[in-house]
């Protein structure tokens, strides 16, 4: 059983994402943090495999944010991989620096808000 935990800003996104991980493979165990507050102590918890967690232009969801719970994430458990998830219609320049931080190695990938949920799933089922 693979573990993803997703923190989202938005709430029926969170929910979509994770329908489509559960209909992707039934081998996808999703939990949903209720807040950026709580998603460390989530990912310690469930032993995560897979972190995907928004990226938005406000707190806290901001990508220096992001990068600190990643941080704390990968103290804890440094096989756990991280994925950002950006609108890169609305926050283009948020976009490019997410690009980059995957380029950095500081994320293990990043996807665009506008990506369809298969492809999604795609992409965390092969990380």
């Amino acid at each position: 059983m693979r573990r993803v935990v997703v923190d989202m800003q938005n709430v029926l996104f969170a929910d979509a994402i994770a329908t489509a991980l559960r209909n992707f493979d039934s081998d996808f165990e999703v939990y949903q943090s209720e807040s950026p507050n709580t998603t460390l102590d989530m990912c310690i918890d469930t032993q995560a495999n897979v972190l995907i967690m928004e990226v938005t232009a406000y707190s806290p969801w901001k990508i220096d944010e992001r990068l600190e719970i990643r941080n704390s994430v990968k103290k804890q458990n440094f096989d756990c991989k991280i994925v950002f998830v950006v609108d890169e219609n609305t926050e283009k320049k948020l976009a490019d620096k997410v690009r980059l931080a995957k380029k950095d190695g500081l994320i293990d990938n990043f996807v665009y808000g506008s990506v369809s949920a298969t492809y999604l799933s795609a992409v965390i089922d092969t990380l």
